[in-house]
């Protein structure tokens, strides 16, 4: 098949990442043995069958509901949990906090953050599937659906401890937070810009004046990198009053007025590889340059090192809902939880953590519109010797103005290259 057919023809492309594990990191907590679902393709669906049964499989077994179970049942106060004290609710991990005199360094603060208490894969069939429009699968869809509903039964609070992410040199005397080697060493980063892009609201804007400046600006940070691509982007600001929505085929991404507050990962070892090759050879959902790799080219182009990062850069002071992430060593020996998106013709995958106290969290306390906070969400090198991802979360600052603003920022995803 020459590229013009299978570009035609999506189907044909169905791409099984190479099973990898990053040294010093148990296996994932995943189904299929961690591998890619486009490993059990069945005729050209790239594995949404067999994850879609995998879910139904899991919700029969019942083991959420029993997380569930525990969390609704056990005594008011406290939940003993194998990783720690958790809380039910936010105001009660604070008091909890405050009751214990948990300090933070200066520039930090003690707050809750909530994980995940389930220990097993997780699924969500998203909006666009075709099982949601069967009449023939209305149970599945059912079941599916509280399931999903009830993830966030399936979550508790914990007490953390944020520091200052421009104190970095701080606490790793000799380097600075504006480095390649912050991101090599912690998977978080930070950098300045000065964006001409007036109207972030405006997608078309933002693809044809922010896009390029993050592509510069991730040069400039990667002297060692080739080429950068940023794809697509999203907008958050929960108090926007204008309309926010969604219109993927425009490249859209709309306005988001829900913060993600859950400790995770947008990418792991399999989606990482697959997200890039999606990129170049199909140009699949990308709103920045056109990609038209053949295979041949992108397999030699991934073959190199390469990494995804998230850039998020605020529009105004940031007052509240700040976005925070963990440094790569605090959980370099932790096994991730894999989280399975289920499209028609792709299964993505992120990850979730449980709690640890020594979780090494960092945040940008009053954010300004110039500064731009890094994450890694992939490398592809696996031996150990660099972080492999940061994970990050959405949370309340409690030392924030009751009438404190919500976050309004901009959030590109990027692939860089070297």
């Amino acid at each position: 098949m020459n590229p013009a057919e299978a570009i035609a023809n999506p189907i044909a492309l169905a791409y099984v990442p190479p099973f990898q594990l990053t040294g010093g990191q148990p296996p994932p907590i995943a189904a299929n043995g961690g591998r890619s679902f486009a490993s059990l393709d069945r005729d050209g669906d790239a594995g949404t069958t067999a994850a879609t049964e995998a879910a139904l499989a899991q919700i029969a077994e019942g083991g959420g509901q029993a997380v569930i179970d525990m969390i609704e049942n056990a005594p008011p106060g406290p939940i003993e949990t194998p990783w720690g004290i958790g809380f039910r609710r936010y105001a009660e991990c604070l008091d909890y906090i405050r009751a214990n005199k948990i300090e933070a360094p200066e520039g930090g603060v003690a707050l809750p953050l909530r994980y995940t208490a389930h220990e097993q894969p997780s699924y969500s069939v998203v909006s666009s599937n075709a099982l949601w429009r069967d009449p023939t699968r209305e149970a599945e869809a059912k079941a599916l659906r509280k399931d999903e509903h009830d993830s966030g039964r399936r979550c508790l609070y914990f007490p953390q401890v944020l520091r200052d992410a421009r104190r970095i040199g701080e606490y790793y005397p000799g380097l600075s937070p504006y480095s390649p080697e912050c991101m090599d060493r912690l998977g978080v980063a930070l950098a300045r810009c000065e964006s001409k892009c007036r109207n972030f609201y405006d997608a078309a804007e933002v693809e044809r004046v922010f896009y390029p400046e993050m592509e510069r600006l991730l040069l400039a940070f990667f002297p060692e990198a080739t080429d950068a691509l940023v794809y697509n982007h999203d907008v958050f600001d929960k108090d926007y009053e204008g309309d926010r929505t969604e219109d993927q085929d425009n490249k859209n991404p709309g306005v988001n007025a829900f913060y993600a507050n859950l400790v995770h990962n947008d990418l792991n070892d399999n989606s990482g590889r697959v997200r890039c090759r999606e990129l170049l050879t199909r140009n699949l959902r990308n709103f920045g340059r056109e990609q038209r790799y053949t295979e041949r080219q992108a397999d030699a182009k991934m073959s190199r090192r390469f990494m995804s990062i998230n850039l998020a850069k605020p529009m105004e002071t940031v007052r509240q809902n700040p976005f925070v992430l963990c440094a790569w060593p605090s959980f370099a020996d932790q096994p991730y939880i894999t989280n399975y998106r289920i499209y028609d013709d792709r299964v993505g995958e992120t990850t979730r953590f449980t709690y640890r106290s020594e979780h090494e969290w960092y945040w940008v306390p009053q954010q300004t519109p110039t500064e731009v906070s890094m994450l890694k969400c992939y490398d592809s090198i696996t031996d150990g010797s660099v972080s492999r991802w940061s994970f990050h979360s959405a949370c309340i600052d409690p030392t924030a103005p009751a009438d404190a603003p919500c976050r309004k920022n901009a959030v590109v995803r990027s692939f860089v290259f070297f």
